[in-house]
């Protein structure tokens, strides 16, 4: 453990934890596995990182997980290690975990992602730069969570999320995260054409797998690329948008 680290009242940091620079652990964390952990993350009341995976199939093997800088992990945030030796479970950097959130065994979760309270990612899960995950979320085991997407509250999801999506109820989304979209830098410009190609996806009336072809055709940059990408390489099936009622939301253009 690095000397500026420090640590509150009653926290137990076991002896496989290794610790970055300034890294704050506060009172009655628990800090347990094969964990590597950057610099400068904070760990509020309650924590428990890098426990055993919830997982039937795990024999006490000594998994691993790993965690960038700059991260917050606020009350009662638990993060689990993953449940076999050949993976990780993987924190990136610069994401802030809100009260009583949960990661899974073998996890992903890429930079400058919020996860709020009592939001829960499943195992094996996959959320990508920029995410945000809104309070009581649920995603399923295996779903991927694309870049800069937003998940309403309390919606839960079985199906991969498209990136600059908001997912809306039980698996379905209802436009682009524009608000995100200007708030990342994204142009009018570059706006307007990914509008036009969630348009061209996903109330365009044709299946799934038609407009993709159509799509890939018709859109060439490199913001309508990762997006047709994503779509593409999905082996759970993509949530569908939601209708009549997804037109009555206001999506900036």
């Amino acid at each position: 453990m690095d000397p500026s680290v420090t640590v509150g009242p009653f926290a137990l940091v076991d002896a496989h934890v290794i610790i970055g620079k300034s890294c704050r652990i506060g009172p009655h964390c628990h800090l347990t596995g094969h964990t590597a952990i950057g610099a400068n993350n904070t760990f509020h009341t309650g924590c428990v990182i890098g426990d055993a995976p919830q997982d039937l199939k795990y024999r006490e093997e000594p998994t691993r997980l790993r965690v960038g800088d700059n991260n917050a992990f606020r009350e009662h945030v638990t993060v689990h290690r993953s449940n076999q030796e050949a993976e990780e479970t993987v924190i990136g950097s610069d994401n802030f975990f809100m009260a009583h959130s949960h990661v899974g065994h073998n996890a992903a979760v890429s930079d400058h992602v919020i996860v709020a309270n009592g939001a829960l990612l499943g195992g094996h899960v996959v959320v990508q730069d920029r995410a945000f995950i809104s309070g009581n979320c649920l995603v399923h085991q295996f779903v991927r969570v694309g870049t800069l997407s937003l998940m309403q509250g309390g919606s839960a999801i079985s199906k991969d999320l498209p990136p600059y999506c908001v997912a809306r109820g039980e698996n379905g989304i209802c436009g682009l995260n524009s608000v995100g979209l200007r708030r990342a830098g994204f142009t009018s410009e570059q706006r307007a054409e990914l509008k036009r190609l969630y348009h061209a996806l996903f109330r365009g009336g044709q299946n799934l797998s038609t407009a993709l072809a159509a799509a890939g055709n018709a859109f060439k940059s490199d913001d309508a690329r990762a997006l047709l990408g994503f779509v593409a390489a999905s082996k759970r099936g993509i949530c569908a948008d939601t209708g009549i009622s997804a037109r009555n939301q206001t999506e900036d253009g």
